[in-house]
């Protein structure tokens, strides 16, 4: 996401080298280009042009401290208003009422509204909160069955509607439920439409009257730029909006929506889904997401989705393994796959590092497939071969190929792959950082 935004200011920081401070003069050809590179990510323009005025105002006349260059202090000007541009600070779900504290979301078609409804509820349920699933969408088909199945899989509860009911009937039959069954949280899925229109808006304002919610989510689908503007403002005409969830941010490099959306609404983003997976959903952090988008990546969430998905036991058995430089197996490898895939995979893990680091990942010409690949020439190995891969020999690697649907070279590649990782495990437990860092040179060819 943002890869146009952030590539553009990158050539901000370039422009000013070996200017001394920021002045009126050289700071006005970097304030085109910033300029520019926001409204071709499809930022708003009334935001664009607040946006810059508040950047020119704080930057022209800043002293360049310590080691910092000119363009770099710009960024940090940047950097601080992105940041209050979306909101400033993270801003939790308010729960804080008598059980069940009500979530009604809103949104067109399209939006994602229903796979958000069951990824909530999942952050919810994580958070030991017992949470109820209704849908009062009784006009698109399969609505209902769909969110019925997805609360089965995030493991919530569901509180069962038809399309022959009424919306605010449905709604106001799964409170008493609730309030009956000490369910903490209800999520009201709502119907959405293809545009916006008059029915739908008194549609939704009347639920709203019939539930009170304590909080009222406005989905929003990224990728519609500046439409997603227009249905916002729309929005925020006909309900008490209390928050913003934007969908889909992890198929749009632009990133328009995310930078106009809360200026618009004047309610802060809560939630941004960045998979399409039931787990693809994360809290927003507008500082976090302004260093994403200037290229510094997003250590402190990558570090969070660590602690929360990777086996401290299965970590801790492979930390004595590297230390003895003893054991080291294919099951191992694999088991570092999986805990990847975990945390989103390459794709999602790239998106969070800083973008040098990010390029030259990507340098390494690895992608998901051939990740997946590996996963499935282990899985065709029997324990002993992923104890002991030195006993592999032509008529085992072609049962393996066979089995995993590969070739012979690329089970050959692996077991070199392999061997490599074992080498630089190796280094490590030798106290050679430095040698591990050219051991990682045979290895990803990426890395200079």
């Amino acid at each position: 996401m943002f890869d146009n935004l952030t590539e553009r200011l990158g050539r901000v920081v370039k422009q000013l080298r070996g200017e001394a401070r920021l002045t009126e003069a050289n700071i006005q050809d970097a304030l085109r280009e910033v300029r520019l590179a926001l409204l071709e990510a499809d930022v708003a323009l009334p935001v664009v042009k607040d946006f810059i005025a508040a950047v020119r105002e704080k930057a022209i006349g800043a002293d360049v401290v310590g080691s910092l260059t000119p363009g770099q202090a710009l960024i940090g000007v940047v950097h601080r208003e992105l940041t209050a541009l979306m909101g400033g600070a993270a801003v939790p779900l308010d729960l804080a009422t008598q059980p069940p504290a009500v979530i009604l979301l809103a949104g067109l078609q399209g939006a994602g509204k229903t796979t958000t409804a069951a990824k909530l509820a999942r952050l919810l349920r994580e958070s030991r909160k017992k949470v109820l699933l209704v849908s009062a969408d009784v006009y698109r088909p399969a609505a209902i069955d769909q969110l019925h199945t997805l609360a089965t899989q995030v493991g919530v509860d569901w509180f069962p509607s038809s399309p022959e009911q009424k919306p605010v009937q449905i709604a106001k039959d799964a409170v008493d439920w609730a309030r009956r069954h000490y369910n903490d949280v209800l999520i009201v899925d709502t119907a959405g439409r293809l545009a916006i229109d008059e029915e739908m808006m008194r549609e939704i304002a009347d639920l709203h009257g019939a539930v009170t919610p304590i909080e009222t989510l406005f989905v929003v689908d990224a990728m519609q730029g500046q439409d997603a503007v227009n249905t916002a403002r729309a929005f925020r005409e006909a309900l008490p909006l209390t928050g913003v969830i934007l969908t889909k941010l992890d198929g749009d490099a632009r990133g328009g929506a995310a930078l106009s959306v809360r200026h618009v609404t004047g309610a802060p983003i809560k939630f941004v889904g960045v998979a399409e997976k039931i787990d693809g959903l994360e809290v927003f952090h507008p500082e976090r997401m302004a260093s994403r988008i200037l290229g510094m990546g997003d250590v402190l969430s990558l570090i969070e989705e660590a602690h929360r998905t990777v086996d401290v036991k299965e970590a801790q058995k492979l930390a004595k393994k590297v230390k003895s430089g003893k054991g080291f197996d294919l099951e191992d490898f694999k088991a570092q796959i999986v805990q990847m895939r975990k945390m989103g995979g390459l794709a999602g893990l790239m998106d969070k590092l800083p973008a040098e680091l990010a390029r030259a990942a990507q340098g390494a010409s690895v992608d998901e497939k051939k990740i997946g690949r590996i996963e499935g020439i282990i899985n065709s190995m029997t324990p002993g071969e992923r104890a002991k891969p030195e006993i592999l020999k032509a008529s085992r690697k072609r049962r393996i190929a066979a089995g995993a649907g590969v070739t012979v070279q690329e089970v050959n590649q692996l077991l070199a792959q392999f061997e490599q990782t074992q080498k630089m495990m190796k280094l490590v437990t030798k106290g050679g950082m430095q040698k591990m860092m050219r051991g990682m040179r045979g290895i990803l060819p990426g890395m200079r």
